[in-house]
């Protein structure tokens, strides 16, 4: 098929840019190694060595019984602010990655991750699996402080971003920033890709972030796996995936052990949020959404009302194992201390003694205390967690939705319920007539919390024509919406979802700029013969910086992109685009390639 080109000029404002300044370090060789393994929407009872009758876990059975295991441990309710809060030690809200798609899941390059402190710190940095902070530059992992980088865009394999026809089998990923096929299951390739990552780094310490996609939806792995838990309650092969990763994990564990790495590796086990599929929620107690109820008779929850997406128990609160045999945190036991997912990034830094450089301020508070002395020290706080809009909770003029204000013994959930979690861990009674004052004073610390990260809660935009990331593609999952959710999954397209909004960008420099136009992934009919991916359109349009376009198409059939050359102008501004389909229908193009051609 062929394109279509069109030229016309625009012109949009300078700006400026800031550069991070990494902080020098020496004797990082003798620092104790870190390994950071997360899967995606397996909740605290999918495991064995929680209670789960049905669930098999031997592996991560056997690093709970050696690891110190945080037992009130908190996350936020869904993928992209529980990562944003683990790679920046801050609330989620404050960075710009706050939800899971709509132009606000890309992390700001002035937070400082975790990752960036480690390499400042001479530690060698990779991350193998799902990131969803940022499809594009600034934000992606090789942005972000990862010198190594094999990961899957979007928020899950087969979404909108991710490689067109992967099926978690023999899959294509980014390698850093290059497509590069790989062989295997996706979650036996995020492993394998770490364990010869450790096998490079030499006599360098490493740190290494390990957050597989599995076994958030779809649902698919080999049958091996998935048979074994076939007519035994909910999705069989959700139970496969973790059965899986289970496996995975006693393969590294094995490793650490084999390769005399063991002893000084802190490794730490946790989850981003609650069970997507482990168990059936009934309609009972659902006030505002389904999410939110109570589990079915004899579906296992670790007796926690809701599950993800729900501000209540089951949404956030997630296992947290941590183990360093070398690092002199004594015996394995549970800690039924309040900590969260904040608590990670100042917990590694002081366990690692590392340098900080300067940037914004922490939320979190190191955990190291706790986990070196049961008895030590430790001043009560109240920590929050929200759902800032999203597919359960829209709307953006409610500061209440969504939202649970948590202490030691209280739960303050949508800043309506009252629940004292220690008498009623299921959250069936809301005691708030009872406790007047408790609520009272749970809501104002709610309205103060929110006043101060609200700021923050305002898009990255996506870097065009940058040396880094030329061209630079972009797809409608992160068009930017007040509310409601853009097209995101490989689906929309297919069956042409009638949406559109803008993304909102910077261009780095003035310059001759081809944007090209299309339904489809621009590789999309290289690799596939089963479908024709012509752009069956009759007309595109596009306006950025003030200057708006369009061009009729005579043969939709025929053609499967066209592109408009603008001269640009650096600066802020939004990149609308338009497709009208042969029957009169509009929306936005789902996927948008963005060149800079020259420099003025």
């Amino acid at each position: 098929m062929k394109a279509i080109i069109v030229c016309v000029t625009a012109l949009v404002l300078s700006i400026g840019s800031v550069a991070w300044g990494a902080v020098a370090s020496d004797g990082a060789s003798e620092r104790p190694n870190v390994l950071l393994i997360m899967t995606d929407d397996q909740g605290y009872g999918d495991l064995g060595c929680t209670g789960n009758p049905i669930q098999k876990t031997p592996c991560i059975d056997r690093l709970h019984d050696e690891s110190v295991r945080f037992t009130d441990f908190h996350v936020s309710p869904f993928c992209t602010p529980t990562r944003a809060a683990l790679m920046t030690g801050r609330y989620p809200a404050r960075t710009g990655a706050f939800r899971t798609s709509a132009g606000k899941t890309s992390l700001r390059p002035d937070e400082t991750t975790v990752a960036e402190v480690f390499a400042a710190n001479g530690y060698a940095t990779g991350i193998f699996g799902k990131w969803h902070l940022g499809d594009s530059c600034p934000s992606r992992p090789i942005d972000q402080g990862f010198e190594e980088a094999v990961w899957h865009r979007c928020g899950g394999v087969t979404q909108i971003s991710d490689y067109w026809m992967n099926d978690y089998f023999d899959d294509t990923y980014l390698d850093g920033s290059e497509w590069r096929q790989y062989e295997g299951y996706c979650t036996d390739v995020w492993f394998n890709e770490a364990m010869r990552f450790i096998d490079k780094t030499g006599d360098r310490p490493f740190f290494i972030y390990l957050p597989t996609n599995a076994p958030h939806g779809p649902f698919l792995v080999a049958d091996e796996f998935k048979e074994p838990y076939e007519g035994c309650g909910e999705n069989a092969a959700f139970k496969g995936m973790i059965a899986n990763f289970d496996m995975n994990m006693g393969r590294m564990i094995d490793f650490l052990d084999r390769e005399g790495l063991a002893d000084n590796t802190i490794l730490i086990y946790m989850t981003d949020n609650g069970s997507s599929a482990g168990y059936r929620l009934s309609s009972e107690g659902a006030t505002r959404h389904a999410v939110d109820a109570f589990p079915v008779e004899g579906s296992y929850s670790a007796g926690m009302r809701g599950k993800k997406s729900s501000p209540y128990e089951g949404g956030h609160r997630v296992p947290f194992f941590i183990r360093w045999p070398g690092g002199e945190l004594g015996t394995p036991r549970d800690v039924d201390t309040l900590a969260a997912h904040l608590d990670v990034m100042p917990t590694l830094i002081e366990l690692c003694e590392l340098q900080q450089p300067e940037g914004p301020a922490l939320d979190g508070r190191s955990l190291a205390p706790l986990l070196r002395d049961a008895d030590a020290d430790w001043p009560e706080r109240t920590l929050v967690t929200q759902i800032h809009g999203g597919a359960s909770y829209n709307s953006p003029d409610d500061p209440l939705a969504g939202s649970a204000v948590m202490t030691e013994r209280w739960r303050l959930v949508h800043g309506a319920e009252l629940y004292d979690i220690v008498a009623d861990p299921g959250q069936r009674n809301d005691v708030s007539e009872e406790h007047p004052d408790m609520f009272a004073e749970l809501l104002a610390h709610h309205e103060r919390w929110y006043e101060d990260v609200r700021s923050g809660m305002k898009p990255t935009r996506i870097l065009l024509g940058s040396d880094a990331d030329n061209p630079a593609d972009l797809t409608s999952q992160e068009w930017f919406m007040e509310a409601g959710n853009p097209p995101w999954s490989r689906g929309h397209a297919m069956n042409r979802m009638l949406a559109n909004a803008a993304w909102r960008v910077r261009v780095e420099r003035d310059g001759l700029y081809r944007i090209t136009l299309s339904r489809w992934p621009r590789y999309a009919s290289q690799i596939d013969e089963t479908r024709e991916y012509s752009i069956d359109s009759v007309k595109a349009e596009i306006e950025i910086g003030g200057v708006r376009d369009s061009l009729e198409i005579p043969d939709p059939q025929a053609v499967n992109e066209v592109s408009f050359e603008l001269s640009l102008g650096a600066g802020e501004t939004e990149l609308w685009t338009q497709l009208t389909t042969l029957d009169g229908k509009t929306h936005g193009a789902y996927f948008v390639t963005v060149e800079r051609l020259t420099t003025d």
